[in-house]
């Protein structure tokens, strides 16, 4: 942990040139990302195991802390991926490393150019749907009203994700604390430093250049049809046409959009099942092994570097496992009826 304070002291007070500056938000991006996708799986397989649960997490999607937190999520995903890019074709190409700098000058121009006109669309839905909620002053958007949430709402209500964090860092921790007591571990000591890389980190090195190319287009596309083209409050529009498919809302419900999404077929194909498992798949495999690389780069104490490895190998599992069974799952027609019938009594 001293090396995480230490690094974010130095790299304020050295204030390096764009390189620095590049490594420094591909990492803080990479972080969010994986936090983003912790929350969304989950919450999108109650879609499939708790559909009641399901709209609600859609209704604090909705609220204004959640849209800027939109924003942010589009801008990190979107600076993530071009400069990965720009990682991948260095790595390759390293008689180019000369032009790192102007190559990482090209990142920002285009994460710029990207930008403008995605948040300019992202934004027309935030004043649409404010407009038809009677969302008008910074009263109404703090404090909420009848059919949004308050901010301080919102993020009460993911105290339950922080909970379960903690109780998972807390059991991986005793866990790591038990086995270097049976092992004779020396709990103040640290990770001792790796001489020579093992074929499995040479493996894992090409998967995140190798993922993230793949990953690009794949994001790119859902960025595009679920954030800007429609978003989070198109999935609760009365009559609003599901985005890939040729079907209509007509009842408004979130539940009823991903259960149509799902189910629709190409050629005897659920496409957008395909689709979204590898995604699932991709990004948390490439999300979290990033986050093993920054654990080991920060933390040294070998009980707590063990801990936290086995949360990440843990919790890339679990979401694995839980977004797979809610895709094999889908959603019940029976499950859309009865959120349906709740939310229009």
């Amino acid at each position: 942990m001293a090396t995480l304070v230490t690094t974010i002291s130095e790299t304020l007070r050295y204030r390096g040139k764009i390189g620095q500056w590049s490594w420094v938000f591909h990492r803080l991006s990479g972080l969010g990302i994986v936090l983003f996708v912790y929350l969304h799986v989950i919450d999108t397989s109650w879609a499939a195991f708790y559909p009641a649960s399901y709209a609600k997490a859609i209704h604090e999607y909705q609220s204004p802390i959640f849209t800027l937190g939109e924003f942010g999520l589009v801008a990190a995903v979107i600076y993530h991926a071009i400069n990965g890019y720009r990682i991948i074709l260095l790595d390759f190409r390293p008689q180019l490393w000369h032009l790192q700098q102007r190559a990482a000058r090209i990142v920002f121009a285009i994460v710029l150019v990207i930008l403008i006109p995605v948040f300019i669309l992202m934004f027309g839905h935030v004043l649409n749907f404010y407009d038809e909620v009677g969302i008008n002053n910074v009263g109404d958007i703090i404090g909420g009203n009848d059919k949004v949430l308050s901010v301080a709402e919102a993020v009460g209500n993911q105290l339950k994700f922080a909970i379960g964090l903690a109780v998972a860092l807390g059991v991986a921790l005793v866990g790591s604390f038990v086995l270097a007591f049976f092992n004779n571990e020396n709990p103040a000591e640290n990770v001792s430093p790796v001489k020579r890389s093992s074929q499995l980190d040479v493996w894992f090195w090409k998967f995140m250049r190798y993922s993230g190319l793949l990953i690009l287009p794949l994001v790119f596309g859902h960025l595009a049809m679920m954030h800007v083209i429609q978003g989070v409050f198109d999935l609760t529009g009365p009559g609003t046409s599901i985005i890939g498919t040729e079907a209509t809302n007509q009842a408004g419900s979130a539940l009823a959009f991903v259960g149509a999404r799902w189910d629709y077929l190409v050629a005897g194909v659920a496409v957008w099942r395909f689709y979204d498992g590898a995604l699932l798949g991709l990004i948390v495999l490439h999300g979290f092994y990033g986050l093993h690389l920054v654990i080991n780069d920060y933390t040294h104490n070998r009980v707590i570097n063990r801990a936290l490895n086995w949360v990440i190998v843990f919790g890339a599992v679990l979401l694995i496992l839980l977004g797979a069974a809610a895709l094999i799952a889908g959603v019940e027609d029976t499950a859309r009826t009865i959120v349906i019938e709740s939310a229009s009594r």
